[in-house]
């Protein structure tokens, strides 16, 4: 068997400097590439950073107002245009109230048109103008130097029933903006067995609307639209209480009108 030498591995002077010139050119070649996808990737960075600035403004979760009013309820938005309008609170519209019925105790008192309003509101202010929860005022009775600024049958209403120590019930109309009587006249159609329930009623009440609106008030904080006397399940004498808070929500709470504990709290959106 014939054996072969080995090749002569010996690299001539210019074939060195040939592989060297390629080395030099490589390695230039992929500093360069390097570099533009750094660049390119931190001009990528700092577009998705800008983005990332943008979305969250965009989103529902992170929006303010006027978003915020789109996700309100309808009865939310209601009690909010309402009560951005109201100027006489419920403390002063029960003290005018009462100023009207002499030795009145009142038995109601509540924004017109509010939900939860309790019988002091009219269910349908917009279609009826109806004042009383009888149906027996109406804007059409008010004086005709009204001091509402658009007319009364568009400026918020306080309704109040207050009555006289035989029961005969009075229907009190005041503008919530000016604190101004609009209307005060008995309620129609009183039978004797209605007179004479107000009348046991009001002798048992220990606790006044306003120490009752304290209560829930100071249980929860909020405007005070509706306080109504009635009874409860268990046929308790109660101040139903509405409080409506800084998200537009409604607690009604049953406050005794004997002790002045709250019996039952009810949130409505």
């Amino acid at each position: 068997m014939r054996s072969e030498s080995p090749r002569n591995k010996t690299v001539s002077p210019r074939t060195r400097r040939l592989r060297v010139a390629g080395a030099l050119g490589a390695l230039l070649a992929a500093t360069l590439m390097t570099g533009c996808g750094q660049s390119s990737g931190d001009d990528t960075s700092t577009a998705t950073s800008e983005a990332a600035k943008v979305m969250p403004n965009q989103s529902g979760s992170g929006s303010a107002s006027p978003s915020s009013t789109a996700q309100l309820t309808q009865e939310q938005t209601k009690r909010k245009d309402v009560l951005s309008k109201v100027k006489i609170t419920f403390d002063k519209a029960a003290t005018t109230a009462v100023g009207e019925v002499a030795g009145g105790k009142l038995t109601a008192l509540g924004l017109e048109g509010l939900d939860g309003s309790g019988k002091s509101a009219s269910p349908s202010p917009e279609a009826t103008g109806t004042a009383s929860p009888s149906g027996t005022a109406s804007p059409s009775h008010s004086p005709s130097g009204s001091p509402s600024p658009s007319g009364s049958s568009t400026a918020p209403k306080w309704m109040a029933q207050v009555a006289e120590t035989d029961g005969t019930v009075h229907i009190v109309t005041i503008d919530a903006v000016s604190g101004d009587v609009l209307d005060s006249k008995p309620e129609a159609n009183q039978s004797d067995a209605d007179k004479q329930q107000t009348a046991d009623r009001i002798a048992k009440v220990k606790e006044m609307p306003q120490q009752a609106a304290q209560v829930a008030t100071d249980k929860k904080k909020g405007i005070v639209t509706s306080v109504d006397l009635d009874e409860n399940g268990s046929q308790t004498l109660v101040w139903k209480v509405d409080v409506v808070t800084k998200d537009w929500k409604m607690t009604t709470f049953d406050v005794d009108a004997e002790n002045g504990k709250i019996t039952n709290e009810q949130v409505k959106d």
